[in-house]
């Protein structure tokens, strides 16, 4: 009874602190096939951010976690007055969408962002003006500092990158797969020393993240809310399905992510 209190609790918290509950319901399956994955249902990632250039080319993903601010990555290198986050996007071929295009004010990088080693891999984009929150665009909940996961967590990863390793451009609606969480033990196998307290490692079960996909969500459901764990970073340069791709750790990030918010 207790655990039921406390997940009614954090259902409760979510919604009164509008994050991580989507007005349409995503429909996942547990994939063996944005490498392998499948359309998401339009609008059911309300969160989905796609960074894009002043001509319209989307280069990274994103994630909304308030009305004025997105977090990304840093090796997306976003920049403040040349690039634009696009809100509320499903389908990049339609015009009849009713997106959000929001210029960028600031970008603050991690200072201790490495590009070598890819290690605090995170910036915030304070956008221009505040998002309309609505049915398709909506916050996602951020991990906590101490958060912890159950053995076998759902876990989703969404994007318009490539959906081949092979393949030239992505994918025109956004796409969605479900991918195992893999141990930090298991990880070093493939990766070694590369692997960081400020990386979360998942794949290598017959889906990846792919080019166009970085900086985008990586997130689970925690007593009917999805919570965001982490950021698309790095991987295979072949986008290989049988090896675990690496996201920045939202909960090892998380005070840095709250100070630069309380501040900006």
């Amino acid at each position: 009874m207790a655990f039921l209190r406390m997940a009614l609790c954090l259902a409760l918290l979510a919604s009164a602190t509008g994050c991580g509950i989507p007005a349409i319901k995503p429909v996942v399956r547990n994939l063996q096939r944005i490498v392998n994955g499948e359309n998401a249902v339009p609008g059911s990632w309300p969160w989905q951010v796609s960074l894009q250039t002043s001509t319209g080319f989307h280069f990274c993903g994103g994630s909304l976690i308030s009305a004025n601010w997105v977090v990304t990555a840093a090796h997306c290198e976003v920049r403040a007055g040349s690039h634009f986050a696009v809100l509320g996007e499903y389908d990049r071929n339609s015009g009849a969408e009713s997106v959000q295009v929001k210029s960028i004010a600031k970008a603050i990088t991690h200072p201790y962002w490495n590009p070598n080693t890819m290690n605090n891999d995170i910036t915030l984009v304070k956008l221009s003006s505040p998002a309309q929150l609505g049915t398709r665009v909506s916050p996602v909940c951020l991990a906590t500092a101490s958060e912890s996961f159950p053995a076998s967590p759902m876990c989703v990863t969404t994007g318009w990158g490539r959906t081949s390793g092979t393949g030239i451009g992505g994918a025109a609606r956004l796409q969605q797969v479900a991918l195992p969480l893999v141990t930090v033990s298991q990880c070093q196998q493939y990766w070694g020393s590369r692997i960081t307290s400020s990386m979360i490692c998942a794949g290598g079960a017959g889906a990846s993240s792919c080019q166009g996909d970085s900086g985008g969500p990586l997130v689970y459901l925690k007593g009917g809310v999805w919570t965001l764990i982490g950021i698309v970073s790095w991987g295979t340069s072949n986008c290989n399905v049988q090896t675990p791709a690496m996201y920045a750790r939202v909960s090892a990030l998380r005070s840095w992510i709250d100070s630069v918010v309380a501040y900006n």
